[in-house]
């Protein structure tokens, strides 16, 4: 039965989940933004090539973005308890959500900014540009819809992972439905927590493509 005990648990759901979900993606473009612009730069075509550089990043990337979520979430545990001082709860399992994040993100930055028109950047170097004024002021100003698709979409895909954290008493809705769905069986939880996390999945696609639409000077 849906008593007032077991609304409170679902908004104190919600408001973790979304703790989670937003701090880790706003942490994870702190760090996986620079690497991004990092990959970008330091390729073959990119302002300044070093392949030692590139090397570097690329296998960090594609090191920690080949290890499934679940699996670094309980290799991270002794990491994680050094930094906030507990392995579970919602704010231990943004640790594991930032490095998993930052090395995705820096993937869709790099993307980003390769669909950028060559044209463009070599009209900012007639024109005198360093590369550090072509990088903020040209490639991630015509990046920005890319970006912003990026963003929405890592922000989606942390929201399923902060679900996933569940499993190891990581809390917010996921956790609800593993204790509730998976040990006691009650069913009515469960969904409740899946149709909350479709309508915050939802809410965010929506919102990002709204932006995207708005700043896209292409489709006025």
């Amino acid at each position: 039965m849906f008593d007032a005990k077991v609304i409170q648990m679902l908004l104190e759901g919600i408001k973790d989940t979304l703790y989670m979900t937003i701090v880790s993606t706003v942490v994870g473009y702190a760090l996986g933004l620079p690497l991004g612009i990092l990959l970008y730069v330091s390729s073959d075509k990119g302002l300044k090539p070093n392949a030692v550089l590139y090397r570097i990043g690329d296998f960090v990337c594609n090191i920690i973005r080949s290890i499934p979520f679940l699996i670094l979430l309980i290799l991270l545990i002794p990491f994680t308890r050094l930094v906030v001082g507990q392995s579970y709860g919602s704010t231990a399992t943004i640790v594991p959500l930032v490095i998993c994040a930052a090395p995705y993100i820096a993937r869709v930055v790099e993307s980003a900014l390769n669909e950028v028109d060559g044209g463009v950047i070599e009209a900012a170097r007639a024109m005198g540009a360093s590369n550090l004024q072509i990088v903020f002021k040209v490639l991630l100003v015509e990046a920005r819809i890319s970006l912003i698709t990026g963003f929405t979409i890592t922000t989606g895909l942390l929201l399923g992972y902060s679900a996933m954290s569940g499993t190891v008493g990581g809390g917010g809705l996921g956790d609800i439905a593993v204790r509730y769905g998976y040990y006691r069986w009650q069913t009515d939880i469960m969904l409740v927590t899946v149709v909350l996390l479709i309508l915050i999945f939802q809410v965010i696609q929506n919102l990002g493509t709204w932006i995207a639409r708005r700043l896209d000077h292409r489709k006025r």
